[in-house]
């Protein structure tokens, strides 16, 4: 877990994929289209790549992609952003991360 909070410090918005990946590009688009400009780091050119992965995995996810932080927290995958947007509460937890200012 330690080589998540790592990459996460100081970053309102953290988004692991890989390019593999299709759902990866849409909650980035999705998280963008808020305004909020996400670090997002590609896990196969991370030095440490299999060990985030592994990490990534260790939260539960499957597969271990889009992983996203939001204010150092662990939101969850696509399926838990989406969920969150269409509920109305992506917006108020950017802007308590302080990604968003409007």
């Amino acid at each position: 877990m330690e080589v998540l909070n790592h990459l996460v410090y100081e970053h309102p918005v953290v988004i692991f994929t890989k390019s593999s990946c299709c759902m990866s590009h849409s909650v980035i688009q999705l998280i963008s289209s808020y305004g909020a400009n996400a670090t997002v780091y590609e896990v196969e050119d991370l030095p440490n790549g299999q060990e985030v992965d592994k990490a990534l995995q260790k939260l539960g996810l499957r597969p271990s992609v889009p992983a996203v932080f939001i204010g150092q927290k662990f939101v969850g995958g696509a399926k838990e952003i989406i969920s969150l947007q269409v509920r109305g509460r992506l917006t108020s937890m950017l802007k308590e991360a302080r990604a968003i200012w409007v």
